[in-house]
Order: structure tokens, then sequence, then C-alpha cells
């Protein structure tokens, strides 16, 4: 049943008949209370009811008839919440391994935030040097760039970077995309996490760059969270996925340097 009806529109207020065919696939019995305004041209009603969430009902009216209808669930909608992140990485396996709640005692935070999913850096590091090599060539990457190191601990030279991966792996579904935004204890310390987004249906392990900007060393926490990742849904599928076009960044298993 719905509760709290509220059309937001320019108009007076007047009765809804609840009964209207449209509105018994949402609204099988009347409200106790709700509040309508409308008038000719568009309008909507925002709702919240037990079994669907927050509800955004779109119409176009002439002459006070409903002559279109869309309905939108929140579970829809574009920035998704806690509860979206849960379902998909419990039934679709999207996050693996999975923490449902935070996880804060005695480590930088890590796990299910309210609008997003703290991911962890894994204990593998590739730290860059310029000891090999006088120019850095995205065409032509010479891995000599790097030195690898498993730690529970990785020390960022000043000025530099390195590249590590995710403890989880993701799976994201065709409707979706994320972005990555840093966490604020490293950003405090100067500390950047650069990620570029996970497009519809990419899947593996992520490549994370950290940038010490910094004149001194920095220390990075191996099993801890890193950075925060934000999940979007697309009103419609795309056309063309990352699986579709074969992506080379496809099912990354460790620490990926750029392909050309």
């Amino acid at each position: 049943m719905l509760r709290e009806i509220f059309e937001i529109v320019n108009g007076s207020i007047r009765p809804v008949n609840w009964q209207h065919p449209p509105f018994q696939r949402i609204a099988p019995a009347q409200p106790k209370h709700h509040r309508v305004i409308v008038s000719s041209g568009n309008f909507a009603i925002f709702a919240t009811a037990p079994d669907f969430g927050a509800i955004a009902i779109v119409f176009q009216l002439r002459n006070y008839k409903i002559t279109q209808l869309s309905i939108l669930n929140s579970e829809e909608l574009m920035l998704k919440s806690d509860r979206w992140i849960r379902k998909n990485a419990q039934q679709h396996d999207m996050i693996n391994p999975f923490s449902e709640k935070q996880v804060r005692e005695g480590v930088i935070s890590y796990g299910l935030s309210s609008y997003g999913y703290d991911l962890r850096v894994a204990d593998e590091f590739k730290i860059f040097t310029n000891v090999n090599c006088t120019v850095v060539d995205p065409k032509n990457f010479d891995e000599r760039s790097f030195v690898t190191m498993r730690s529970d601990v990785c020390i960022v030279p000043p000025n530099s970077f390195a590249l590590a991966r995710s403890v989880e792996y993701f799976k994201i579904p065709r409707d979706v995309l994320t972005i990555c935004v840093g966490k604020s204890t490293y950003a405090r310390c100067g500390i950047i996490v650069n990620v570029t987004p996970f497009e519809p249906e990419w899947e593996g392990f992520v490549t994370l760059e950290i940038s010490n900007t910094t004149p001194l060393p920095a220390r990075i926490y191996a099993n801890e969270g890193l950075c925060q990742i934000l999940f979007f849904q697309s009103d419609e599928v795309c056309e063309t996925s990352y699986a579709d076009r074969k992506g080379k960044y496809q099912s990354q298993k460790g620490i990926v340097l750029p392909k050309l």
C-alpha cells in the first residue's frame, strides 16, 4: 500500500481515483492520507511503499485524463544504495569477497557504505622506479620501470607512485558504470588513488594506481580500505558492453600493466 503521496506540480488540489487501472498495479488499496496537486500537462507523484521502496510515477495529463504513465522504482534510478549493492553482491556475485557492513576497528575502513563500496588493496605491489628507463611510454611500457613486491605494507617513494590490485573481484552488470573516489584518510596525507571507471560487463580484479604527492615516503596498508566505488545504473541497457567488444582488460587476474 502506498504511503505519503505527493504530486509535485503547479496547480490546484484535486482528488485522485486510486481505483483507476494504472494505479491498481501498485496501489491495490487507497492510502489513508494523501495530498494531490494536479494540472494539465506533465506531473509526477513521489511515494514510498513497503514492497517497492521509493516510487516516481510520471504522468502526462490532458483534461485531467491520464494519457501516458511511467512508473520508476528507486531500484532503477541512478546512484545505487547499500540495499542494491548488497543484493547484487549476494545474488549475482558482483563483489567477491563481499563485506556487507563497514569494517573500521583498527583498520582503514572497508566494506559496504550508504551509497558505495570501499574496496581493499591486496598485498601485491609494483613500485615505480626510474633507474632503468628515461621515458614513460603508454604505447611501449617497460616492465623494468617497476619493482614487484609482496608485503603487508608498501612504502611509496616521494613524488612517485605504485600499482596494486584489489582484494575483491568485480562483475559489473550490463546497465551499470562505476566511478572510483579516494578515501579521506589517505587523501589527507597527500595520497591519491586513480582508478578508471568499471565499464558495463567488465569483470576482474581492479588495477589501482596510488600516487604519493608528498616529498616524503608514504605507507600503504595491504588488506585495508583504499578507495570507494560508486555504482550508477542507466535508464537503458547499453548497445555494446565491454565484454561485447572484448576489452583488453577483461577478466584481469593480477596487476595489469598498460596494453595497446
